[in-house]
């Protein structure tokens, strides 16, 4: 490291000091209490099974709840490309995930968010195929789903 990298970090951590940077992890950061307390509701289909996997991986899984999360999920495909021949050669994977997390004492609702994004994938001639990238696609928008409704409860968890 250059002797110009080891000053601008040393100048530059008392100016995130004096902004009012606080990690979400650290010793009473607002994220604290959040890891093993978020019980998600159960899930009810292969998507809202990854969908919840994959929050209790960020999240980590319930040990003492103090919070519930209810999911609705909502997934839309829609065909992308089409070949010369009139069939569809690629998808596109519209997901979102309207949530609400509430106390559970009480069942007061605490903060409620919602996030989208998409993911996509090429169908093939072998049906197997097509099915395994289809599989494949919705996990990994299950997986970019969980991502930012996690990075959406760590910037607000302030908020509750």
């Amino acid at each position: 490291m250059s002797s110009f990298n080891r000053r601008f970090l040393l100048l530059a951590l008392p100016a995130l000091a004096a902004c009012g940077f606080e990690p979400v992890y650290g010793t009473g950061g607002s994220a604290e209490g959040l890891r093993g307390s978020i019980l998600v509701d159960a899930p009810t289909t292969r998507d809202s099974f990854n969908l919840v996997a994959q929050l209790e991986q960020r999240l980590g899984r319930a040990q003492a709840p103090v919070y519930g999360m209810s999911v609705a999920l909502s997934v839309e495909e829609k065909g992308l490309a089409i070949s010369d021949n009139n069939n569809i050669t690629r998808y596109n994977i519209l997901g979102r995930a309207d949530y609400v997390l509430r106390d559970l004492a009480t069942d007061d609702e605490l903060y409620k968010g919602s996030v989208n994004t998409f993911t996509a994938y090429s169908a093939s001639v072998q049906p197997v195929a097509t099915l395994a990238a289809e599989r494949d696609a919705n996990a990994r928008l299950m997986s970019a789903l969980a991502d930012k409704i996690t990075s959406d409860l760590l910037l607000n968890s302030g908020k509750f």
